[in-house]
């Protein structure tokens, strides 16, 4: 095979519709679409990792799967956040082999919000755990987490899905997974659905305006799961396979007539 275009994977910040991530990597991997980096927002940072870092999707949807809320949430008398992050910070620690961003087998960027500052933040070195651990940080569900002289939040509050960033890193083909439905029939039952909520709409709004930089966007039809719905994960991942399988063609097209377009100074 000739010359072919270098193919980013930016994955986003949807609370738990990002398990659907593991269902679009899937289906890439069985079509033989290579990946040659990743960035990712909030829960798309951890997949986006973890991946990176050659975990087996299988393993990764197993744990998904079973992993139960007490090992991941640790709740804390609400302060600046109700979950103090040190369990989900241990367990990329333990999944990503306590590496630095620089260390991973693929180029990967997490991306978080300078709470303060009110800017993006992406992380490309340094410790995986403290980056991912940043970049989950749901404003008022997770304490925040300050990291040299950063109050650091969510990466989604400022950018949902990382497209940019995946275009900064030398992408050449940028597919994006939005995992946000456009609207939404899931019940809103406690305070972290009303949380999560109101940052979809919020990040809907402002991502409007950053889709056109994809050349793919592959979109999971997830309207009736919630942010906070951590037990449909089967559901997740099918809904994320069904969405890639649609654009394949498409994608294995634009990879197929770069070359192309490339050598005829296109």
């Amino acid at each position: 095979m000739g010359e072919r275009p270098r193919v980013g994977l930016a994955l986003g910040s949807g609370g738990a519709r990002g398990l659907a991530h593991i269902g679009v990597l899937k289906v890439l991997r069985a079509e033989g679409i290579p990946v040659d980096l990743v960035a990712g927002s909030s829960i798309g940072s951890l997949v986006g990792v973890m991946f990176a870092n050659g975990v087996d999707l299988e393993m990764m949807e197993k744990l998904a799967i079973h992993l139960k809320r007490k090992h991941w949430l640790d709740l804390t008398v609400p302060r600046r956040g109700f979950v103090t992050g040190a369990k989900v910070k241990e367990m990329v620690r333990l999944l990503t082999h306590g590496k630095n961003l620089e260390e991973l087998p693929l180029p990967t960027a997490v991306v978080a919000t300078d709470l303060v500052k009110g800017e993006r933040v992406v992380f490309r070195s340094g410790p995986i755990d403290i980056a991912v651990r940043a970049s989950i940080s749901i404003p008022g569900i997770f304490e925040p987490v300050i990291h040299e002289g950063r109050t650091l939040v969510d990466g989604g509050v400022i950018d949902r899905i990382p497209i940019t960033v995946v275009k900064e890193m030398g992408a050449d083909v940028i597919i994006a997974v939005d995992v946000v439905p456009r609207t939404t029939t899931a019940k809103i039952d406690h305070i972290f659905d009303v949380i999560t909520q109101t940052l979809s709409v919020m990040e809907r709004e402002i991502l409007n305006q950053r889709l056109l930089g994809a050349d793919v966007l592959i979109h999971p039809d997830l309207t009736e799961i919630s942010p906070t719905a951590f037990t449909r994960v089967e559901e997740c991942i099918r809904r994320g396979e069904e969405a890639a399988i649609i654009q394949v063609k498409r994608i294995k097209s634009m990879i197929g007539d770069w070359g192309g377009k490339n050598k005829h100074g296109g």
